[in-house]
């Protein structure tokens, strides 16, 4: 085969030509955009853990916030409570007063109805009285023929209602 016997004419062409491809290769690549590679994926990594941290105190600061918040809310809810039981105090204080009020009113109402009932009681059992001896006079004189004094008509009236 004719390749085989130019391989040994050409072997050492190629593997120098193979020695400069690859040195230039190793220089360009390894010496010129590796280091560009690196420091920008190390630029990169950089900035995520910055981002990261930056994040992190964030989220601490927002969870700072919402334990403030959450305090202020029960606090407020607290207040709200004692203005509420307040109020209710005050209402149930107020409420009290004016039945308190109108009771007595009506008391007093009572009283003054009771004391006009019993005065015009006693002034009909006074007329009844009165009106029941001039009939005991006239059934007297009537039945019996007895003339009987309106003082004596009055007695006899009074001992009947008292015994009735």
């Amino acid at each position: 085969m004719p390749q085989i016997s130019q391989l040994a004419g050409t072997y050492f062409s190629q593997i120098f030509w193979m020695l400069v491809f690859f040195g230039l290769t190793f220089f360009v690549v390894g010496r010129g955009m590796v280091p560009k590679v690196m420091t920008t994926m190390t630029d990169r990594n950089q900035r995520i853990a910055a981002d990261l941290a930056a994040a992190e105190a964030a989220r601490s600061a927002a969870e700072a916030e919402q334990e403030s918040w959450g305090e202020n809310e029960a606090a407020q809810r607290a207040k709200a409570h004692e203005l509420i039981t307040a109020a209710k105090h005050q209402a149930a204080v107020a409420t009290q007063t004016s039945l308190a009020a109108a009771s007595a009113r009506i008391e007093a109402q009572v009283s003054s109805a009771e004391g006009r009932i019993n005065a015009a009681r006693d002034a009909s059992l006074g007329e009844i009285e009165h009106v029941a001896a001039e009939v005991a006079q006239d059934i007297a004189l009537r039945v019996a023929g007895l003339s009987i004094s309106a003082e004596e008509a009055r007695g006899a009236v009074k001992g009947a209602f008292v015994h009735g």
